[in-house]
């Protein structure tokens, strides 16, 4: 199974970028690619947290999924739900690791192209690792430069 990894340090409070990076409704303001994002269920029982949203990009596909937020470890883990097409299979974890400068924030995709897309595996996984990273500088650059109060 391919997987996609990349990192990036924040210089801002790890609790902060954890709390922001994983508020849904944000999403737009931190991907370039989403137009909207919709929360449809969000669970919170004490450490944990359990979002069900749905996502549309720039194309106008529109897509669910779930996420699962570790408060206290960090931590956020997710899988692609309906449609899943063009994958077969996408499961997420991104961790918030603390470090002298601020915050290492890991993202790493674990997935599968159905045998029916029509690209493969290695295509997706080159595309993949240099849209994170895109992402992640973007996401740098909006909340390094938020003023304290916007966080």
């Amino acid at each position: 199974m391919p997987q996609a990894q990349a990192s990036i340090v924040i210089k801002r409070d790890p609790d902060q970028i954890f709390a922001i990076t994983n508020d849904i409704a944000r999403w737009p303001e931190l991907f370039k690619e989403y137009r909207g994002a919709k929360v449809l269920s969000f669970q919170r029982n004490g450490r944990f947290a359990r979002i069900e949203f749905e996502l549309t990009n720039e194309e106008d596909e529109t897509w669910q999924s779930w996420r699962i937020l570790d408060f206290e470890k960090r931590e956020a883990i997710a899988q692609r739900g309906t449609p899943k097409f063009p994958f077969f299979y996408m499961h997420l974890t991104w961790t918030y690791e603390p470090v002298e400068e601020g915050v290492r924030m890991t993202w790493i995709q674990d997935f599968e192209m159905d045998p029916k897309a029509p690209v493969t595996n290695e295509q997706v996984l080159a595309r993949m690792t240099a849209h994170m990273q895109n992402n992640q500088e973007h996401f740098k650059k909006v909340l390094e430069a938020m003023p304290e109060a916007a966080l």
